[in-house]
């Protein structure tokens, strides 16, 4: 007979009761994922995030990217046995309970990604077991406890993104099994490395980036042997960068750029066999870079930037097979490009801009199929642009402004179709723009302003549906503006001015909707000013200056809603200025309509341009009085001399102040204070006109 005996239901033990009383605690939208915290479980062992030894005693409590809403819990006392607490991206607030200093056993402690405030508590310095401390991504205050060095088993201190205060603790030296320490994104964390950090033999990572750490890197650091990453940037070091930094054989990361180092770079950074990454840009280091670097034949990038480097690019960084970055502009760097610069197949970015560097640019660069991006600009180069720069088919960016450069813009250029961005102004290139330029279909930006170039613009370029800013001011093309251009439908920047193109404005030039700004000014473009221009309403700076524009001033100017500038002067316009162009809302920076052949008044319309500052109406046939201008409230520049003017000028500050130039030239103009024309001759007053010579008071 088999005897059937009731199940006897076993009591929680005291460690789950105290992980169920904290889990009453919390609010988060996750506690779901706690559904299985029951508390018939005669031991919390099965639990989600609970792991326990094979006493059934709670070890591990692991809880990541779960959203708790509440506090830590504070009663450890039943928790002895835990050596793993992971309570990270769970959305815990408060303070670090002092209490955690009293798991004997922890050997893991992370709560990173929290919003935890308050202090590191001492207490945590009593862990003697502890290997992990993770306190990153939190709110944390305070200095790092003195007594860190208490913690003699730990391998890992991460407290970055938190806002720490203080200095860095001498007692760090005695964390001699530390691997790694990063302790960035604290931002008044001070004072200097300490000497001691040198005792730290198996550092591997030592991170203290965007911090206000100072002072000289200590000598020491040179005993970090398995030091692999030094990332301290955008901090406050200064001094020379130790030469001892050569003896880190294991080094592959060195950050430290913005700062204000001093002194020159290493030559010892030779040694460094496994470097891949160089940073040192934003310092003050001087002197040459050092041909002992071409020796890190893995180096991936070099980046020297914006210090004040001088000498020649070392012709060893041929070696650098590896590379992927050259990066040394904002220098004094002279001598020329090294040929041997083509052996670098892997670069993608060379930045050389703003140096001193002459010579031509080499043929081997055509070598260098993965380049993407080429900035040679502001420097000294001359010679030809070499054709081989066709080769490089991966090229998206090549800026060769403000150089020597000759010769003709090399016609394969235009065959690179990832060619977004080609810069080349101000040098003393000269032929034609190829028309190849039509194949260079995801051409965005291309500047050639202040050049010798000739011909005409070729009518290939309408093929460039995606040109943006089209800049080719200052040389000597001819020809007239092509029709094709209409099919540029996302160009924004036009600038044409200084040629001698001529002819009228193409058809269709109303399709650039998407145009801001305009400058043709300075050419022979003739006829009417198309009413279609009107249709430009994205336009904020319009330039026709200086061209042979006749007829009147088109009315439809007014859905110009966006115009800061229009600059119409130097033309053979004719007509009355039109009441419309009162309706330019925007219309501050100037409106110049100098020049021309402009008659009748000016219109009342203009009062309602209370924006704008400049205001050059001189050299027309213009007449009435000058009282619409007195309410033009933000002029700053007013010129109307050489017209017709008449009456009074206005009696305000504004034009009290004007200098007699811009007044000139309109013989029935009279001063407030003075007698004007027949008054004069009834009274026997003396009176001032603005006809020419000095202007004389009451």
């Amino acid at each position: 007979m088999v005897i059937h005996f009731p199940c006897m239901a076993l009591a929680l033990n005291q460690q789950g009761q105290a992980l169920l009383s904290w889990k009453q605690t919390l609010n988060g939208s996750s506690l779901q994922s706690l559904s299985n915290w029951d508390p018939n479980d005669a031991t919390p062992c099965s639990w989600f995030g609970i792991t326990c030894n094979f006493n059934n005693e709670v070890v591990g409590l692991g809880l990541k990217y779960v959203d708790l809403l509440g506090e830590l819990p504070s009663n450890f006392s039943s928790l002895s046995s835990l050596n793993t607490l992971i309570l990270s991206g769970t959305n815990l607030t408060g303070g670090i309970p002092r209490e955690i200093g009293s798991l004997p056993n922890l050997i893991e402690l992370d709560l990173s990604e929290n919003a935890l405030t308050g202090e590191v508590p001492v207490d945590l310095c009593g862990l003697v077991r502890l290997e992990r401390m993770i306190l990153n991504s939190n709110e944390l205050e305070g200095a790092i406890p003195d007594h860190i060095g208490n913690l003699t088993s730990l391998k890992w201190l991460t407290l970055y993104d938190n806002q720490l205060s203080g200095g860095i603790p001498s007692s760090i030296g005695r964390l001699s099994r530390l691997e790694a320490i990063r302790a960035g994104g604290n931002k008044n964390l001070e004072g200097p490395l300490p000497e001691e950090i040198g005792n730290c033999t198996n550092l591997a990572m030592l991170g203290f980036a965007e911090t206000s750490l100072s002072g000289f890197l200590p000598s020491s650091i040179g005993r970090l042997k398995k030091l692999q990453t030094l990332a301290i940037y955008t901090a406050l070091l200064s001094g020379p960068i130790p030469k001892e930094l050569g003896d880190c054989d294991e080094l592959q990361n060195i950050y430290l750029y913005e700062n204000s180092l001093s002194g020159s770079i290493p030559s010892g950074l030779g040694n460094l066999r496994k470097l891949q990454n160089l940073l040192l840009w934003q310092n003050n280091l001087v002197g040459t870079i050092p041909s002992e670097i071409g020796n890190c034949v893995e180096l991936s990038v070099i980046d020297m930037s914006m210090n004040s480097l001088t000498g020649s690019i070392p012709k060893s960084f041929g070696n650098l097979t590896s590379l992927q970055e050259l990066q040394l502009s904002m220098n004094q760097i002279s001598g020329e490009i090294p040929v041997e610069i083509g052996n670098c197949g892997k670069i993608t970015h060379i930045e050389l801009d703003n140096n001193q560097i002459a010579g031509t640019i080499p043929t081997e660069m055509g070598n260098l199929s993965n380049l993407t991006l080429m900035y040679l600009w502001q420097n000294k180069l001359e010679g030809n642009i070499p054709p081989s720069m066709s080769k490089c088919r991966n090229l998206e960016a090549i800026d060769l402004s403000q150089n020597f450069l000759t010769g003709s813009i090399p016609s394969g250029i235009f065959e690179l179709e990832k060619l977004s961005k080609l810069l080349l102004l101000s040098n003393n290139l000269s032929g034609i723009i190829p028309p190849e330029i039509g194949n260079c279909s995801s051409l965005i930006r291309f500047r050639a302003s202040d050049n010798k170039l000739t011909g005409a613009i070729p009518p290939q370029i309408g093929n460039l549906r995606f040109l943006n800013f089209l800049d080719l001011g200052s040389n000597r093309i001819t020809g007239v503006i092509p029709e094709e251009i209409s099919s540029c439908r996302n160009l924004t920047f036009l600038d044409l001015h200084s040629n001698s193109i001529g002819g009228n404005l193409p058809r269709g030039f109303e399709r650039l909707v998407t145009l801001q700004y305009l400058d043709l000014s300075d050419n022979l473009i003739e006829g009417a000013i198309s009413p279609g221009i009107g249709s430009l309403s994205s336009l904020t700076k319009l330039i026709l200056g200086k061209n042979r524009f006749s007829g009147t001033i088109p009315s439809l100017l007014q859905s110009f809603s966006k115009l800061q500038l229009l600059d119409l002067s130097a033309n053979q316009l004719t007509g009355q200025i039109p009441g419309s162009m009162g309706k330019l809302p925007a219309l501050e920076i100037a409106l110049n309509l100098s020049r021309n052949k402009l008659s009748g008044v000016v219109p009342e319309e203009l009062t309602t341009l209370d924006k704008l500052g400049i205001l050059d109406l001189s050299y027309n046939q213009l007449t009435g009085d000058l009282h619409v201008l007195a309410d033009m409230q933000n002029l700053v520049v007013l010129n109307v001399s050489n017209n017709g003017f008449s009456g009074r000028v206005p009696d305000t500050p504004f034009f009290a102040k004007l200098p007699l130039s811009v007044l000139s030239g309109n013989p029935s103009l009279c001063f407030a204070g003075d007698s004007c024309n027949a008054d004069n001759r009834r009274n026997g007053m003396r009176h001032s006109t603005a006809g020419g010579g000095a202007l004389v008071g009451p």
